[in-house]
């Protein structure tokens, strides 16, 4: 069965630096390895490819990315430039790899061409935005040309956590609890809902936002979040689509990222359907082999493993 992963980390040496907060949240001994494949694009990463039965990974730059320059102008020519990088690298290896750009959001106009150039010139498949840009989250109004440019291209964005801008009162003497374990998800799920709430998904309606992680824990909230929405105070919000719900099993699809489960999944898959969920290993954060063991065992009907194996992302992407 042919399998695509949709969330497969690389790095640059050039711009490494920028994960240089994330060392603090991992075990020492476990990040250095993680950093030393996230470098390695096409050696050993072919051959745990190989192994695990991962016929095609969809590239993005790791967290957080050029989103932490403070320099725009910087900022701008280095997303062209790993973009570039990544375009040769499939170039190379077009039947093994596809790719997200990289999006220089620090100037939004800037951002929208360079996602036109990256599809229509590059062939990269859409963008991975890692968290909050300087502290601009994507229904910032500012950057609502990058959606008109995603929805008009037909191509999504991947929403991936990153470093907070700031911590959550309720974390304070647990940095144990900041980061992939449990904030990044939180954080990462609030953002969803700010695009709800803010007006993205009735401007753009087809917009296509792709969110990792078994869907940071979305698909579990839909009932909850319908009822309280007709409880709640609405402070001048109204939603075209009546509840949110609409919204996350119309705009958003998920892959299985991260979360090697299968209770989420067959939870998703009720709250979702099939055809919104998509496979991620999560590399090299997760081995892909036990990504892809848990896509093969886990009790789903042939139909569902397929589309989410490769179908969903040869629709969704175009490969």
């Amino acid at each position: 069965m042919r399998t695509i992963g949709l969330e497969e980390h690389f790095v640059t040496e050039e711009l490494a630096g920028y994960g240089a907060s994330s060392a603090s949240i991992a075990q020492p001994g476990r990040w250095a390895e993680a950093s030393r494949r996230l470098l390695d694009l096409t050696g050993e990463r072919l051959s745990a490819m190989d192994a695990a039965g991962l016929d095609v990974q969809v590239l993005s730059l790791n967290a957080p990315g050029i989103q932490a320059e403070t320099d725009p102008a910087i900022a701008v020519s280095r997303a062209a430039g790993v973009n570039d990088l990544l375009a040769g690298t499939i170039a190379e290896h077009p039947d093994r790899f596809a790719g997200f750009a990289a999006l220089p959001l620090q100037d939004p106009q800037a951002a929208a061409k360079e996602l036109e150039r990256a599809v229509t010139q590059l062939g990269l498949k859409g963008a991975l935005v890692n968290a909050h840009t300087q502290g601009r989250y994507l229904d910032d109004p500012a950057l609502r040309v990058v959606w008109e440019y995603a929805a008009g291209l037909d191509v999504p964005l991947y929403l991936h956590p990153a470093n907070g801008v700031d911590t959550a009162h309720v974390l304070s003497g647990h940095p144990e609890l900041i980061g992939p374990m449990w904030s990044w998800g939180t954080d990462t799920s609030s953002h969803v809902l700010r695009l709800i709430f803010g007006g993205v998904f009735d401007e753009f309606p087809d917009a296509k936002l792709l969110l990792g992680h078994m869907g940071e824990g979305l698909p579990y909230v839909l009932w909850r979040l319908d009822s309280r929405w007709g409880f709640h105070n609405h402070h001048g919000i109204e939603l075209a689509r009546g509840n949110p719900s609409e919204y996350l099993r119309h705009n958003l699809y998920i892959t299985t990222s991260g979360v090697c489960d299968a209770p989420p999944l067959l939870c998703a898959l009720l709250a979702l359907g099939a055809d919104h969920i998509l496979f991620g290993t999560d590399y090299p954060f997760e081995e892909m082999s036990t990504a892809t063991d848990f896509l093969r065992t886990t009790p789903l009907s042939e139909a569902d493993r397929a589309k989410i194996a490769h179908g969903n992302a040869e629709r969704l992407l175009g490969l």
